[in-house]
């Protein structure tokens, strides 16, 4: 049966070949921004490469201050005092890394001075993330401790700076900022929101410390679980954590809160969820995502239901003799579906190669910096799927129509 409609379905499609060029086209403009999104969602909330553990660890980015009158609240990144003493001491994790935000710094070469973001991390930060070394080595323990003037840099930085292989920069020296730090190693570009930067230096390489004693700064915390099982948990650790800090001013802040997030999580408290709650609006994220992309593929689907439809038309004979020789509407409604079906899968693989050749041309212009769009197996097969929700949202509608004709009408050719 299978085999029958397969090579219906071709005849179909090779009867009228510029009916089958246009729903194809139609079908692949579709499907290659859907995909392409796709990707980019993959990239953001699945991670893989640097952030590749990133379904069991957990990022604390921002805490917020209510005062006790009501009237005031403040938003802002953590201190380096707040991860040193509430949250590395933390039973049942297995690291906790503290690091700054993005911030600019200028390197001078003799007369050249290059604009660059820099963050500055502890050693357990390297241990959470998986950076590829490609030179050199990264900073540990002692180096933290001893507070030694090195920096690491990304490969685009290393190149820039110092042009030649990446073990052409270590050794080196750089100043920033009026800093003079040593190059120890070389690690490929990452853009992700814990990895992002051109260099990283030790904390302890701050000109002044004062930053050990402030409750509030511009570090971000990353919580490494043994088990992802363990997510839910720690997250209610935070929480609890988050109620007994008492703030410098505590006659003017009342409550202090802050939350442990996943990527998703922390997207979603980013664009609808908000800082006062643990939940984090994640599920309403996820659902307005599916209720965009459906929204998308209905004025498409919709046209594809009319291309159908006046494709299908054009087969009331065939259908009526089928009628008359005894085929169901079932059956006639499930070989018009197959046939749309077909198409779409079909639209989908052209789509496919069409998202990977669009991926890699994003990569080469650099829209965005050290981004890297992978068109991985997961997206390939959501790439599938929406092809089958495609054409099913497309085919049914004219297949059920067209399948419920009296045979005697076909015949005569009357709809």
């Amino acid at each position: 049966m299978l085999r029958n409609y397969l090579l219906t379905a071709w005849k179909v499609f090779m009867r009228r070949k510029l009916f089958t060029a246009i729903n194809l086209v139609c079908i692949v403009l579709t499907l290659v921004v859907l995909m392409v999104v796709t990707s980019l969602l993959e990239t953001a909330f699945r991670p893989s490469g640097v952030e590749g553990k990133s379904e069991r660890f957990l990022q604390i980015v921002m805490m917020r201050m209510d005062s006790h009158d009501g009237n005031s609240v403040s938003t802002t990144p953590l201190g380096y005092k707040l991860i040193e003493k509430f949250l590395k001491p933390m039973p049942g994790v297995e690291r906790v890394a503290a690091a700054t935000l993005p911030s600019g710094a200028a390197v001078y070469q003799g007369e050249r001075v290059s604009e660059m973001q820099m963050r500055r991390v502890d050693a357990d930060y390297w241990k959470i993330l998986d950076f590829t070394l490609l030179a050199g080595r990264l900073p540990n323990a002692a180096d933290d401790a001893a507070g030694r003037m090195i920096a690491v840099l990304n490969a685009t930085t290393a190149q820039r700076l110092f042009p030649g292989q990446p073990a052409a920069a270590v050794g080196q020296h750089i100043d920033v900022g009026g800093q003079n730090f040593e190059v120890v190693g070389v690690v490929e570009d990452a853009m992700h929101v814990n990895a992002f930067a051109d260099i990283w230096a030790p904390i302890s390489t701050f000109a002044s410390s004062d930053y050990r004693n402030e409750l509030t700064g511009m570090f971000v915390a990353l919580i490494l679980a043994e088990r992802s099982a363990d997510l839910p948990r720690i997250q209610r650790q935070v929480e609890q954590i988050a109620k007994g800090v008492v703030q410098a001013d505590p006659k003017k802040w009342k409550t202090t809160r802050f939350w442990a997030d996943s990527k998703l999580d922390l997207f979603a408290r980013m664009t609808v969820g908000g800082n006062e709650k643990l939940d984090s609006g994640a599920g309403l994220l996820l659902a307005l995502i599916a209720a965009a992309m459906l929204l998308f593929m209905l004025l498409p689907a919709l046209n594809l239901v009319n291309l159908n439809t006046g494709r299908i038309m054009e087969r009331r004979v065939e259908i009526g003799v089928r009628k008359a020789f005894g085929a169901t509407s079932s059956q006639l409604a499930i070989q018009l579906v197959v046939e749309n079906v077909l198409l779409c899968l079909a639209g989908g693989l052209i789509a496919l190669a069409a998202t990977a050749g669009l991926l890699a041309w994003l990569k080469h212009i650099q829209l965005i910096d050290y981004m890297r769009y992978d068109l991985n197996l997961a997206v390939f097969g959501w790439g599938m799927l929406i092809a089958t929700v495609f054409g099913l949202l497309s085919g049914v509608l004219p297949a059920w129509k067209m399948s419920r004709l009296d045979p005697v009408h076909a015949l005569k050719g009357a709809a």
